[in-house]
C-alpha cells in the first residue's frame, strides 16, 4: 500500500459488473473513509492494462462470454498475476471468482482456462443455484455470518491449496456444502447482494489485509439492521 492511501481496482465492469457488484467499490470507500483512509478507485475497462500497483482489485459477476473474455485478457495482460505475487488483495465474485480458478464453464460447459491464481477448478452444474445464501465463515477470518444472493450454475471443486471461505446453512455455493475460497489475500465467492453491502465485516477483512493492520471499530446499526433483515427472512423461509 503507498503511505496510507488503499488504492482500489475495479477490473473491467464493461465485461463483469451485474447484479450491483461495482457496491463493493463503494462499500470500501465509504468504510476507509470512515477510518480518515484516504482512497484512490480505478474503473479499468477490458481494453486497458492492469496497473500493477494496486492494494485491491474487484472482480465482478457476468455473462458466459463477457467471463471468458475476461479471463483471456486478464491472463494475456498479466498484471494481475504480478500484484498477486506482491501481495494485493484480490476479490472475486461469481464469474470474477470462478476465472481465478484454473478452470471453468464456458457457453456449452465446455472447459475454459482461468488465471490459476486460486487452486479451483469451477464446471457447470445440472441445476441452477437461484436465492438467498448464507454461511458461517472460516474461524481464522474473522468475520460474522455472512449472507447473499447467488444466480449460478457453477460447481466449484477447491484444490488443497484453497481453503473454503465459508460453510452453507441455506443455499448452494460451491455444491459441496462449502461457500466460496481463499489463498493468502486472494478471496472469491458466489455472493452478490453486493457482498461488502451485506457483510461490512468481509469489506473490512479486505481493508485490514489491505493496510496491514488491524482497523478501528465503526458503527454498523444501519448494516446490522440490514443483515439482520436478510438473515431472519431466510430463517423465516
Amino acid at each position: 500500500m503507498s503511505s496510507d492511501r488503499i488504492k482500489i481496482v475495479w477490473i473491467y465492469p464493461d465485461l463483469l459488473s451485474t447484479y450491483g457488484d461495482q457496491g463493493n467499490t463503494i462499500v470500501l470507500e465509504r468504510r476507509a473513509a470512515l477510518r480518515g483512509i484516504p482512497t484512490e478507485t480505478v474503473n479499468l475497462r477490458s481494453d486497458e492494462p492492469v496497473p500493477a500497483d494496486g492494494d485491491i482489485y474487484l472482480l465482478g459477476g457476468g455473462e458466459d462470454r463477457p467471463q471468458i473474455l475476461a479471463a483471456q485478457r486478464l491472463a494475456g495482460d498479466g498484471g494481475l498475476a504480478r500484484a498477486v505475487q506482491s501481495g494485493a488483495v484480490v476479490f472475486g465474485v461469481c464469474a470474477g471468482y470462478q476465472l481465478l480458478g484454473h478452470e471453468f464453464g464456458g457457453e456449452e460447459g465446455q472447459p475454459v482456462a482461468g488465471l490459476g491464481i486460486l487452486d479451483i477448478r469451477s464446471g457447470r452444474g445440472e441445476q441452477r443455484a437461484v436465492g438467498e445464501i448464507v454461511g458461517d465463515v472460516a474461524g481464522e477470518l474473522g468475520v460474522p455470518r455472512i449472507t447473499g444472493f447467488e444466480n449460478h450454475q457453477g460447481v466449484t471443486q477447491l484444490g488443497p491449496n484453497a481453503r473454503p471461505f465459508a460453510k452453507v446453512l441455506h443455499g448452494t455455493g460451491n455444491g459441496d456444502g462449502f461457500e466460496g475460497a481463499y489463498s493468502g489475500r486472494v478471496l472469491g465467492t458466489y455472493m452478490h447482494g453486493p457482498a461488502l453491502v451485506r457483510n461490512p465485516g468481509l469489506a473490512d477483512l479486505l481493508l485490514r489485509w489491505a493496510a496491514g493492520r488491524d482497523l478501528q471499530p465503526l458503527d454498523d446499526s444501519w448494516a446490522g439492521r440490514l443483515r439482520e433483515e436478510r438473515l431472519n427472512a431466510v430463517a423465516g423461509g
